[in-house]
Protein backbone atom coordinates (compact mmCIF):
# COMPACT_ATOMS: atom_id res chain seq x y z
CA UNK A 1 0.00 0.00 0.00
CA UNK A 2 1.38 3.53 -0.88
CA UNK A 3 2.43 5.71 2.29
CA UNK A 4 0.00 8.76 2.51
CA UNK A 5 3.45 10.66 2.98
CA UNK A 6 6.79 10.15 1.68
CA UNK A 7 9.49 12.47 2.91
CA UNK A 8 12.89 11.73 1.19
CA UNK A 9 16.73 13.19 2.18
CA UNK A 10 15.25 16.72 3.53
CA UNK A 11 17.23 19.57 4.07
CA UNK A 12 15.99 22.86 5.19
CA UNK A 13 18.14 25.94 6.24
CA UNK A 14 17.54 28.76 7.68
CA UNK A 15 19.92 31.89 5.87
CA UNK A 16 22.16 33.59 8.91
CA UNK A 17 24.37 36.91 8.81
CA UNK A 18 27.71 35.32 8.46
CA UNK A 19 26.49 31.54 7.85
CA UNK A 20 23.28 29.55 6.89
CA UNK A 21 21.90 27.15 9.87
CA UNK A 22 20.85 23.47 8.57
CA UNK A 23 17.92 23.10 10.76
CA UNK A 24 17.44 19.96 9.20
CA UNK A 25 19.73 17.64 7.82
CA UNK A 26 19.02 14.19 5.37
CA UNK A 27 15.63 13.73 7.48
CA UNK A 28 13.59 10.78 5.36
CA UNK A 29 10.35 8.96 6.78
CA UNK A 30 7.17 7.87 5.67
CA UNK A 31 3.49 7.27 6.89
CA UNK A 32 1.43 4.67 6.24
CA UNK A 33 -2.18 5.40 5.96
CA UNK A 34 -4.16 4.86 9.67
CA UNK A 35 -0.58 5.00 11.34
CA UNK A 36 0.61 7.19 14.04
CA UNK A 37 4.04 7.91 13.28
CA UNK A 38 5.66 10.01 16.70
CA UNK A 39 8.59 12.44 15.97
CA UNK A 40 10.37 12.73 19.50
CA UNK A 41 13.73 14.70 20.29
CA UNK A 42 14.56 18.23 22.13
CA UNK A 43 14.05 21.68 21.57
CA UNK A 44 15.71 22.66 18.67
CA UNK A 45 16.45 19.45 17.53
CA UNK A 46 13.85 20.12 14.11
CA UNK A 47 11.00 18.52 14.61
CA UNK A 48 8.82 21.36 13.84
CA UNK A 49 10.85 22.68 11.05
CA UNK A 50 10.31 19.37 9.59
CA UNK A 51 6.71 19.81 10.44
CA UNK A 52 6.06 23.06 8.98
CA UNK A 53 7.95 21.97 6.01
CA UNK A 54 5.50 19.12 5.36
CA UNK A 55 2.63 22.20 5.04
CA UNK A 56 5.01 24.58 3.68
CA UNK A 57 4.70 27.00 6.12
CA UNK A 58 8.35 28.12 6.83
CA UNK A 59 8.75 31.78 6.47
CA UNK A 60 10.79 32.41 3.01
CA UNK A 61 13.40 33.96 3.82
CA UNK A 62 14.87 33.32 5.92
CA UNK A 63 14.14 29.07 5.83
CA UNK A 64 14.31 27.37 2.47
CA UNK A 65 14.31 23.59 1.51
CA UNK A 66 17.93 22.70 0.08
CA UNK A 67 17.17 19.89 -1.29
CA UNK A 68 14.61 16.25 -0.48
CA UNK A 69 11.08 15.45 -1.76
CA UNK A 70 7.84 15.35 0.24
CA UNK A 71 4.86 13.44 -1.11
CA UNK A 72 1.66 13.38 0.07
CA UNK A 73 -0.77 11.00 -1.38
CA UNK A 74 2.03 10.54 -4.56
CA UNK A 75 2.03 14.09 -5.03
CA UNK A 76 5.30 16.39 -5.01
CA UNK A 77 4.20 19.19 -2.41
CA UNK A 78 7.37 21.67 -3.67
CA UNK A 79 5.60 21.46 -7.28
CA UNK A 80 2.30 22.67 -5.87
CA UNK A 81 1.61 26.76 -5.91
CA UNK A 82 0.30 28.67 -3.51
CA UNK A 83 -3.21 28.23 -4.14
CA UNK A 84 -3.21 24.91 -4.70
CA UNK A 85 -1.03 24.08 -1.03
CA UNK A 86 -4.39 26.29 0.45
CA UNK A 87 -6.61 23.49 -0.62
CA UNK A 88 -4.58 20.78 0.77
CA UNK A 89 -3.97 23.19 4.27
CA UNK A 90 -7.05 22.00 6.38
CA UNK A 91 -8.53 19.75 3.71
CA UNK A 92 -6.13 17.26 3.09
CA UNK A 93 -3.48 18.15 5.65
CA UNK A 94 -4.34 19.39 8.91
CA UNK A 95 -1.95 20.59 11.57
CA UNK A 96 -2.29 21.25 15.78
CA UNK A 97 0.21 23.91 16.78
CA UNK A 98 2.26 24.07 19.65
CA UNK A 99 1.38 27.42 21.08
CA UNK A 100 -2.52 27.99 20.92
CA UNK A 101 -1.84 31.77 21.96
CA UNK A 102 -0.50 32.92 19.14
CA UNK A 103 -2.34 30.42 16.56
CA UNK A 104 -5.80 31.61 17.13
CA UNK A 105 -6.89 35.31 15.86
CA UNK A 106 -7.50 37.09 18.86
CA UNK A 107 -9.84 39.52 16.91
CA UNK A 108 -12.26 36.64 15.80
CA UNK A 109 -14.29 34.60 17.66
CA UNK A 110 -13.85 30.90 18.33
CA UNK A 111 -16.41 29.52 16.71
CA UNK A 112 -15.94 31.68 13.31
CA UNK A 113 -12.16 30.78 13.32
CA UNK A 114 -13.60 26.56 13.07
CA UNK A 115 -16.43 27.75 10.63
CA UNK A 116 -14.34 29.41 8.16
CA UNK A 117 -12.53 26.05 7.49
CA UNK A 118 -15.39 24.18 7.06
CA UNK A 119 -16.95 26.82 4.60
CA UNK A 120 -14.22 27.02 2.53
CA UNK A 121 -13.32 23.50 2.13
CA UNK A 122 -16.33 21.21 2.95
CA UNK A 123 -18.80 23.23 0.69
CA UNK A 124 -21.80 23.57 3.30
CA UNK A 125 -23.68 26.76 4.39
CA UNK A 126 -22.85 29.01 6.91
CA UNK A 127 -25.44 27.31 9.61
CA UNK A 128 -24.54 24.29 8.75
CA UNK A 129 -20.61 25.46 9.56
CA UNK A 130 -22.02 26.39 12.65
CA UNK A 131 -24.15 23.40 13.97
CA UNK A 132 -20.42 21.44 12.78
CA UNK A 133 -18.69 23.65 14.56
CA UNK A 134 -20.77 23.10 17.80
CA UNK A 135 -19.96 19.63 18.05
CA UNK A 136 -16.61 19.57 17.26
CA UNK A 137 -16.45 21.91 20.44
CA UNK A 138 -18.39 19.38 22.50
CA UNK A 139 -16.30 16.62 20.89
CA UNK A 140 -13.09 18.12 21.95
CA UNK A 141 -13.97 18.46 25.88
CA UNK A 142 -15.49 22.07 25.61
CA UNK A 143 -18.91 22.96 27.93
CA UNK A 144 -21.50 25.11 27.21
CA UNK A 145 -20.25 25.03 23.49
CA UNK A 146 -22.77 27.16 22.04
CA UNK A 147 -22.27 29.81 24.21
CA UNK A 148 -18.70 29.48 23.67
CA UNK A 149 -18.28 29.50 20.11
CA UNK A 150 -19.42 33.40 20.25
CA UNK A 151 -16.06 34.04 23.01
CA UNK A 152 -13.09 35.17 22.20
CA UNK A 153 -9.36 33.40 22.24
CA UNK A 154 -8.58 36.01 25.44
CA UNK A 155 -11.45 34.35 27.51
CA UNK A 156 -10.13 30.97 27.22
CA UNK A 157 -8.00 29.33 29.49
CA UNK A 158 -4.35 27.95 27.57
CA UNK A 159 -5.59 24.41 27.73
CA UNK A 160 -9.25 25.30 26.59
CA UNK A 161 -7.74 27.48 23.57
CA UNK A 162 -5.07 24.32 22.49
CA UNK A 163 -8.49 22.36 22.47
CA UNK A 164 -10.20 25.15 20.22
CA UNK A 165 -6.88 24.41 17.91
CA UNK A 166 -7.57 20.55 17.62
CA UNK A 167 -11.25 21.26 16.59
CA UNK A 168 -9.86 23.70 14.26
CA UNK A 169 -7.40 20.60 13.00
CA UNK A 170 -10.25 17.97 12.38
CA UNK A 171 -13.13 19.98 11.09
CA UNK A 172 -11.94 18.88 7.63
CA UNK A 173 -11.59 15.49 8.52
CA UNK A 174 -8.02 15.31 6.85
CA UNK A 175 -6.11 12.52 5.54
CA UNK A 176 -2.95 13.69 7.38
CA UNK A 177 -2.91 15.06 11.28
CA UNK A 178 0.50 16.92 12.13
CA UNK A 179 0.16 17.33 15.68
CA UNK A 180 2.99 19.60 17.03
CA UNK A 181 3.39 19.21 20.93
CA UNK A 182 -0.56 19.13 20.62
CA UNK A 183 -1.34 18.05 24.89
CA UNK A 184 1.36 20.21 26.25
CA UNK A 185 -1.06 22.88 27.41
CA UNK A 186 -3.42 20.72 28.68
CA UNK A 187 -4.29 18.93 31.55
CA UNK A 188 -3.65 15.40 32.11
CA UNK A 189 -7.75 14.37 32.29
CA UNK A 190 -8.08 16.70 28.95
CA UNK A 191 -4.88 15.27 27.30
CA UNK A 192 -6.05 11.50 28.02
CA UNK A 193 -9.48 12.60 25.63
CA UNK A 194 -8.07 14.61 23.53
CA UNK A 195 -6.29 11.06 22.40
CA UNK A 196 -8.87 9.05 22.96
CA UNK A 197 -10.97 11.45 20.42
CA UNK A 198 -7.61 11.33 17.80
CA UNK A 199 -7.24 7.49 18.24
CA UNK A 200 -10.95 7.40 17.56
CA UNK A 201 -11.11 9.38 14.77
CA UNK A 202 -8.15 7.28 13.56
CA UNK A 203 -10.24 4.73 13.95
CA UNK A 204 -13.23 6.09 11.72
CA UNK A 205 -11.71 7.93 8.82
CA UNK A 206 -8.30 6.23 8.33
CA UNK A 207 -6.29 9.49 9.24
CA UNK A 208 -2.57 9.50 9.54
CA UNK A 209 -1.09 11.44 12.43
CA UNK A 210 2.24 12.30 12.80
CA UNK A 211 2.92 12.63 16.25
CA UNK A 212 5.52 15.50 17.68
CA UNK A 213 6.11 15.05 21.05
CA UNK A 214 8.62 15.28 24.15
CA UNK A 215 6.65 13.32 26.22
CA UNK A 216 7.08 9.63 26.46
CA UNK A 217 3.76 8.63 27.64
CA UNK A 218 2.04 10.20 25.42
CA UNK A 219 4.62 8.15 22.81
CA UNK A 220 4.04 4.95 24.58
CA UNK A 221 0.32 5.28 24.11
CA UNK A 222 -0.45 6.38 20.63
CA UNK A 223 2.38 5.64 18.22
CA UNK A 224 3.17 3.11 16.16
CA UNK A 225 6.49 3.98 15.12
CA UNK A 226 9.01 5.98 16.59
CA UNK A 227 11.78 8.32 14.83
CA UNK A 228 13.97 10.24 17.06
CA UNK A 229 15.50 13.64 16.00
CA UNK A 230 18.30 15.05 17.52
CA UNK A 231 20.40 18.52 15.82
CA UNK A 232 18.50 18.06 12.45
CA UNK A 233 18.81 14.22 11.92
CA UNK A 234 16.89 11.38 12.82
CA UNK A 235 19.48 9.46 14.79
CA UNK A 236 17.27 6.20 15.62
CA UNK A 237 13.40 4.93 14.32
CA UNK A 238 11.77 1.74 15.25
CA UNK A 239 8.53 0.39 16.31
CA UNK A 240 7.21 2.12 19.60
CA UNK A 241 7.79 -1.27 21.65
CA UNK A 242 11.42 -2.21 19.97
CA UNK A 243 12.27 1.71 20.74
CA UNK A 244 11.41 1.44 24.62
CA UNK A 245 12.12 -1.95 25.34
CA UNK A 246 15.77 -1.82 23.56
CA UNK A 247 17.02 1.32 22.42
CA UNK A 248 20.00 1.47 20.63
CA UNK A 249 21.77 5.40 20.42
CA UNK A 250 22.68 7.10 23.81
CA UNK A 251 20.47 9.45 22.91
CA UNK A 252 17.50 7.63 22.97
CA UNK A 253 18.56 5.71 25.87
CA UNK A 254 19.21 9.31 27.78
CA UNK A 255 15.67 10.65 26.92
CA UNK A 256 13.96 7.55 27.82
CA UNK A 257 15.74 7.93 31.40
CA UNK A 258 15.29 11.26 31.70
CA UNK A 259 12.11 11.69 33.44
CA UNK A 260 10.69 10.55 36.60
CA UNK A 261 7.85 7.74 36.42
CA UNK A 262 4.61 8.17 38.48
CA UNK A 263 4.96 4.94 39.35
CA UNK A 264 8.68 5.58 41.03
CA UNK A 265 9.15 5.82 44.28
CA UNK A 266 10.62 9.96 45.36
CA UNK A 267 13.99 10.67 46.25
CA UNK A 268 15.00 12.09 49.45
CA UNK A 269 15.16 15.56 49.61
CA UNK A 270 18.13 17.49 50.71
CA UNK A 271 17.30 20.10 53.27
CA UNK A 272 17.56 23.89 51.93
CA UNK A 273 19.84 26.07 53.70
CA UNK A 274 17.70 29.40 54.49
CA UNK A 275 18.64 32.90 54.06
CA UNK A 276 19.18 34.79 57.58
CA UNK A 277 16.15 36.38 59.20
CA UNK A 278 13.97 33.62 57.83
CA UNK A 279 12.75 31.69 60.68
CA UNK A 280 12.06 28.04 59.89
CA UNK A 281 9.30 28.13 62.67
CA UNK A 282 6.75 29.95 60.93
CA UNK A 283 5.03 29.04 57.38
CA UNK A 284 6.86 31.62 54.56
CA UNK A 285 3.67 31.79 52.87
CA UNK A 286 0.24 31.82 54.76
CA UNK A 287 -2.97 31.83 52.52
CA UNK A 288 -6.76 32.17 54.75
CA UNK A 289 -9.53 32.17 53.20
CA UNK A 290 -8.64 33.31 49.64
CA UNK A 291 -11.18 34.65 47.02
CA UNK A 292 -10.60 35.77 43.36
CA UNK A 293 -13.79 36.40 41.88
CA UNK A 294 -14.21 38.28 38.26
CA UNK A 295 -17.36 40.37 36.73
CA UNK A 296 -17.71 37.85 33.82
CA UNK A 297 -20.61 40.71 32.47
CA UNK A 298 -24.37 40.02 32.15
CA UNK A 299 -24.23 39.96 36.05
CA UNK A 300 -22.58 36.89 36.66
CA UNK A 301 -19.72 36.46 38.84
CA UNK A 302 -17.06 33.53 37.82
CA UNK A 303 -15.55 32.12 41.12
CA UNK A 304 -11.91 31.11 39.83
CA UNK A 305 -10.62 30.69 43.41
CA UNK A 306 -13.35 30.26 46.18
CA UNK A 307 -12.05 30.09 49.60
CA UNK A 308 -8.53 27.98 49.96
CA UNK A 309 -6.32 28.30 52.75
CA UNK A 310 -3.17 26.91 52.84
CA UNK A 311 0.77 27.43 54.07
CA UNK A 312 3.80 26.85 52.84
CA UNK A 313 6.84 26.67 54.64
CA UNK A 314 10.51 28.15 53.93
CA UNK A 315 12.50 25.86 52.03
CA UNK A 316 9.20 23.66 50.67
CA UNK A 317 7.68 23.13 48.05
CA UNK A 318 4.24 22.97 47.31
CA UNK A 319 2.67 21.44 44.38
CA UNK A 320 -0.67 22.59 43.01
CA UNK A 321 -2.58 20.41 40.39
CA UNK A 322 -5.48 20.22 39.02
CA UNK A 323 -7.38 21.01 35.21
CA UNK A 324 -7.36 24.12 32.99
CA UNK A 325 -9.72 26.51 34.36
CA UNK A 326 -9.66 25.00 38.28
CA UNK A 327 -7.43 28.21 39.72
CA UNK A 328 -3.93 27.31 40.36
CA UNK A 329 -2.62 30.26 38.02
CA UNK A 330 -5.02 32.70 39.58
CA UNK A 331 -3.79 31.78 42.95
CA UNK A 332 -0.21 31.80 42.24
CA UNK A 333 -1.28 35.37 40.96
CA UNK A 334 -3.51 36.75 43.40
CA UNK A 335 -0.72 35.65 46.32
CA UNK A 336 2.26 37.60 44.19
CA UNK A 337 -0.84 40.33 43.90
CA UNK A 338 -0.73 40.15 40.02
CA UNK A 339 -4.70 40.44 40.73
CA UNK A 340 -6.49 42.10 43.23
CA UNK A 341 -7.75 39.17 45.19
CA UNK A 342 -11.79 39.57 45.89
CA UNK A 343 -11.00 38.84 49.57
CA UNK A 344 -8.76 36.69 52.06
CA UNK A 345 -5.81 36.97 53.59
CA UNK A 346 -1.77 36.53 52.37
CA UNK A 347 0.75 36.21 54.68
CA UNK A 348 4.25 36.69 53.96
CA UNK A 349 6.43 36.43 57.28
CA UNK A 350 3.68 37.43 58.87
CA UNK A 351 3.16 40.30 56.89
CA UNK A 352 -0.05 40.83 55.71
CA UNK A 353 0.78 41.91 51.95
CA UNK A 354 -2.16 42.31 51.01
CA UNK A 355 -2.64 45.48 52.79
CA UNK A 356 0.78 46.67 51.21
CA UNK A 357 0.82 50.02 49.38
CA UNK A 358 2.15 49.62 45.78
CA UNK A 359 5.94 51.20 46.65
CA UNK A 360 5.93 48.48 50.36
CA UNK A 361 4.64 45.85 46.79
CA UNK A 362 7.24 47.03 44.73
CA UNK A 363 9.73 46.35 47.42
CA UNK A 364 8.64 43.09 48.00
CA UNK A 365 8.53 42.09 44.67
CA UNK A 366 12.65 41.45 45.28
CA UNK A 367 11.25 38.56 47.81
CA UNK A 368 8.97 37.06 45.50
CA UNK A 369 8.96 36.30 41.77
CA UNK A 370 6.82 34.41 39.22
CA UNK A 371 7.92 32.03 36.39
CA UNK A 372 5.35 32.35 34.01
CA UNK A 373 3.30 29.63 32.07
CA UNK A 374 4.00 30.73 28.52
CA UNK A 375 7.34 32.25 27.67
CA UNK A 376 6.55 33.71 24.63
CA UNK A 377 3.89 36.08 25.72
CA UNK A 378 5.59 36.87 29.10
CA UNK A 379 8.76 38.20 27.28
CA UNK A 380 9.52 41.47 25.36
CA UNK A 381 9.82 41.18 21.66
CA UNK A 382 11.58 44.25 21.54
CA UNK A 383 14.11 43.89 23.92
CA UNK A 384 17.33 41.40 24.07
CA UNK A 385 17.74 39.22 26.58
CA UNK A 386 20.50 41.34 28.13
CA UNK A 387 17.61 43.52 29.00
CA UNK A 388 14.73 41.77 29.91
CA UNK A 389 16.76 39.86 32.51
CA UNK A 390 18.50 43.27 33.07
CA UNK A 391 15.80 45.40 33.45
CA UNK A 392 14.63 43.13 37.16
CA UNK A 393 18.33 44.27 37.83
CA UNK A 394 17.94 47.90 37.19
CA UNK A 395 14.51 48.19 39.35
CA UNK A 396 15.81 46.88 42.52
CA UNK A 397 19.68 48.54 42.07
CA UNK A 398 21.29 45.52 41.96
CA UNK A 399 24.40 46.30 39.73
CA UNK A 400 26.38 49.00 39.73
CA UNK A 401 27.29 49.33 35.66
CA UNK A 402 26.80 48.01 32.47
CA UNK A 403 29.87 45.84 32.88
CA UNK A 404 28.46 44.35 36.45
CA UNK A 405 24.85 43.84 34.80
CA UNK A 406 26.17 42.04 31.72
CA UNK A 407 28.37 39.70 33.68
CA UNK A 408 25.12 39.33 35.97
CA UNK A 409 22.93 38.43 33.16
CA UNK A 410 25.46 36.32 31.39
CA UNK A 411 25.91 34.09 34.91
CA UNK A 412 22.08 33.74 35.15
CA UNK A 413 21.75 32.65 31.37
CA UNK A 414 24.65 30.04 32.28
CA UNK A 415 22.39 28.69 35.13
CA UNK A 416 19.89 27.63 33.19
CA UNK A 417 21.59 26.53 30.56
CA UNK A 418 22.01 29.20 27.78
CA UNK A 419 25.41 30.52 26.54
CA UNK A 420 26.77 34.17 27.55
CA UNK A 421 26.11 35.03 24.08
CA UNK A 422 22.50 34.60 23.82
CA UNK A 423 22.31 38.07 25.88
CA UNK A 424 22.43 39.51 23.07
CA UNK A 425 19.58 37.69 21.53
CA UNK A 426 16.02 38.58 20.90
CA UNK A 427 13.27 35.95 22.10
CA UNK A 428 12.50 35.67 18.39
CA UNK A 429 15.71 33.78 18.10
CA UNK A 430 15.05 30.87 20.57
CA UNK A 431 12.43 27.85 20.90
CA UNK A 432 10.21 27.87 23.56
CA UNK A 433 11.76 25.86 25.42
CA UNK A 434 15.00 28.41 25.50
CA UNK A 435 12.62 31.29 25.86
CA UNK A 436 10.85 29.14 28.93
CA UNK A 437 15.00 28.91 30.47
CA UNK A 438 15.22 32.83 29.71
CA UNK A 439 11.82 33.62 32.10
CA UNK A 440 13.86 31.78 35.17
CA UNK A 441 16.51 33.55 34.82
CA UNK A 442 14.87 36.62 35.10
CA UNK A 443 12.64 35.31 38.13
CA UNK A 444 16.09 34.51 40.09
CA UNK A 445 17.72 37.70 38.94
CA UNK A 446 16.65 39.88 42.05
CA UNK A 447 17.58 36.70 44.59
CA UNK A 448 13.97 35.74 45.70
CA UNK A 449 13.20 34.15 49.01
CA UNK A 450 9.94 32.49 47.51
CA UNK A 451 9.38 32.13 43.76
CA UNK A 452 5.76 30.70 42.19
CA UNK A 453 6.53 28.40 39.26
CA UNK A 454 3.70 28.48 36.98
CA UNK A 455 3.21 25.55 34.27
CA UNK A 456 7.27 26.18 33.94
CA UNK A 457 7.86 22.80 32.45
CA UNK A 458 5.14 22.78 30.26
CA UNK A 459 7.19 24.37 26.99
CA UNK A 460 10.02 22.00 27.39
CA UNK A 461 11.35 18.97 26.07
CA UNK A 462 11.48 16.23 28.59
CA UNK A 463 15.79 16.39 29.08
CA UNK A 464 15.40 20.18 29.54
CA UNK A 465 12.58 19.51 31.78
CA UNK A 466 14.76 17.27 34.08
CA UNK A 467 17.20 19.56 34.16
CA UNK A 468 15.19 22.41 35.08
CA UNK A 469 14.00 20.57 37.89
CA UNK A 470 17.46 19.60 39.25
CA UNK A 471 18.65 23.64 38.81
CA UNK A 472 15.16 24.65 40.55
CA UNK A 473 16.30 21.69 43.65
CA UNK A 474 19.93 23.22 43.62
CA UNK A 475 18.94 26.51 43.94
CA UNK A 476 16.42 25.36 46.18
CA UNK A 477 18.99 23.81 48.63
CA UNK A 478 21.82 26.47 48.01
CA UNK A 479 19.55 29.71 48.37
CA UNK A 480 17.18 28.19 50.63
CA UNK A 481 14.08 28.54 48.15
CA UNK A 482 10.68 28.20 48.37
CA UNK A 483 8.49 27.01 45.76
CA UNK A 484 4.46 27.53 45.21
CA UNK A 485 5.08 24.87 41.99
CA UNK A 486 1.52 25.13 39.62
CA UNK A 487 1.18 22.14 36.86
CA UNK A 488 -0.60 19.83 35.11
CA UNK A 489 2.54 16.98 34.79
CA UNK A 490 1.94 14.80 37.83
CA UNK A 491 4.75 12.91 37.85
CA UNK A 492 6.92 15.55 37.95
CA UNK A 493 4.67 17.11 40.50
CA UNK A 494 5.66 14.15 42.83
CA UNK A 495 9.30 14.02 42.24
CA UNK A 496 9.77 17.91 43.07
CA UNK A 497 6.98 18.60 45.76
CA UNK A 498 6.95 17.84 49.21
CA UNK A 499 3.37 18.09 49.41
CA UNK A 500 0.83 18.58 47.07
CA UNK A 501 -2.58 20.64 46.59
CA UNK A 502 -5.44 18.82 44.28
CA UNK A 503 -7.62 21.97 42.82
CA UNK A 504 -10.91 21.71 41.35
CA UNK A 505 -13.19 24.28 40.25
CA UNK A 506 -11.51 27.03 42.18
CA UNK A 507 -11.75 24.55 45.87
CA UNK A 508 -8.81 22.71 47.49
CA UNK A 509 -10.23 18.76 47.27
CA UNK A 510 -6.87 17.20 48.67
CA UNK A 511 -3.90 17.93 50.35
CA UNK A 512 -1.07 15.80 51.33
CA UNK A 513 2.70 14.52 51.47
CA UNK A 514 3.44 14.36 47.68
CA UNK A 515 3.82 10.19 48.25
CA UNK A 516 1.03 9.79 50.49
CA UNK A 517 -1.39 11.55 47.99
CA UNK A 518 0.29 9.64 45.18
CA UNK A 519 -0.24 6.35 46.91
CA UNK A 520 -3.62 7.10 48.93
CA UNK A 521 -5.61 9.38 46.91
CA UNK A 522 -9.24 9.40 48.88
CA UNK A 523 -11.00 12.47 47.05
CA UNK A 524 -13.01 10.90 43.88
CA UNK A 525 -11.44 14.33 41.44
CA UNK A 526 -7.71 12.81 42.76
CA UNK A 527 -8.72 9.85 41.64
CA UNK A 528 -9.65 10.39 38.12
CA UNK A 529 -6.45 12.54 37.82
CA UNK A 530 -4.08 10.35 38.43
CA UNK A 531 -5.76 7.21 36.50
CA UNK A 532 -5.53 9.38 33.39
CA UNK A 533 -1.35 9.92 33.54
CA UNK A 534 0.19 8.25 30.93
CA UNK A 535 3.07 6.16 32.26
CA UNK A 536 5.96 6.29 29.47
CA UNK A 537 6.08 2.36 29.00
CA UNK A 538 4.06 0.80 26.15
CA UNK A 539 3.20 -2.32 27.59
CA UNK A 540 1.80 -0.66 30.85
CA UNK A 541 -0.02 2.38 29.26
CA UNK A 542 -2.04 -0.02 26.58
CA UNK A 543 -3.21 -2.26 29.26
CA UNK A 544 -4.71 0.46 31.23
CA UNK A 545 -8.16 0.32 31.34
CA UNK A 546 -8.77 3.90 31.63
CA UNK A 547 -12.63 5.52 31.01
CA UNK A 548 -12.37 9.03 30.73
CA UNK A 549 -15.65 9.42 28.74
CA UNK A 550 -18.81 11.37 30.05
CA UNK A 551 -18.78 9.37 33.03
CA UNK A 552 -15.28 9.65 34.54
CA UNK A 553 -13.47 12.38 32.58
CA UNK A 554 -14.64 16.59 32.10
CA UNK A 555 -18.18 16.17 32.19
CA UNK A 556 -18.41 14.13 35.32
CA UNK A 557 -19.00 16.86 38.03
CA UNK A 558 -17.80 16.65 41.58
CA UNK A 559 -19.48 18.60 43.75
CA UNK A 560 -17.12 20.08 45.77
CA UNK A 561 -19.40 23.26 46.67
CA UNK A 562 -20.79 22.26 49.74
CA UNK A 563 -17.08 20.73 51.18
CA UNK A 564 -14.72 21.64 53.43
CA UNK A 565 -11.45 20.40 53.86
CA UNK A 566 -10.68 17.55 56.94
CA UNK A 567 -7.96 16.48 58.11
CA UNK A 568 -8.26 12.47 57.52
CA UNK A 569 -5.14 11.11 59.06
CA UNK A 570 -2.00 13.09 59.91
CA UNK A 571 -1.26 15.81 57.54
CA UNK A 572 -3.67 14.21 54.57
CA UNK A 573 -6.32 16.86 54.22
CA UNK A 574 -9.64 16.14 52.03
CA UNK A 575 -12.78 17.95 51.40
CA UNK A 576 -15.73 16.08 52.56
CA UNK A 577 -19.34 16.96 52.26
CA UNK A 578 -20.65 19.57 55.72
CA UNK A 579 -23.14 17.48 58.13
Amino acid sequence: MEPVLKVRNLHVAFTGRQEDFNAVRGVSFEVNRGETLGIVGESGSGKSVTARSIMRLLPSPPSYVKEGIIEFQGDDLSLKTEKEMESIRGHGIGMIFQDPMTSLNPTKRIGNQISESIVKHMNVSKREARKEAVELLKLVGIKDSEARYDQYPHEFSGGMRQRVMIAIALACKPALLIADEPTTALDVTIQAQILDLMKDIQQRFGTSIILITHDLGVVAEMCDRVAVMKEGEIVETGTTFDIFESPQHPYTKRLLHALPRLDERKKVKRVSQLREGIDRTIPLIQVTSLKQHFDSGKGEVTKAVDDISFHIRPGETLGLVGESGSGKSTTGRAILRLNEPTAGEILYQGMAINRFSPKEMKAMRSHMQMIFQDPYSSLNPRFKVLDIIGQALDIHRMSKNKKERKQRVEDLLVMVGLEPEHAMRYPHEFSGGQRQRIGIARALAVEPDFIVCDEPLSALDVSIQTQIVKLLEDLQHKLGLTYLFIAHDLSMVKHISDRVAVMYAGKIVELAESEELYNNPLHPYTKSLLAAIPIPDPKVQRNKNRNLTSEDGLERKFDVQNQQLVEVSKGHWVAKALE
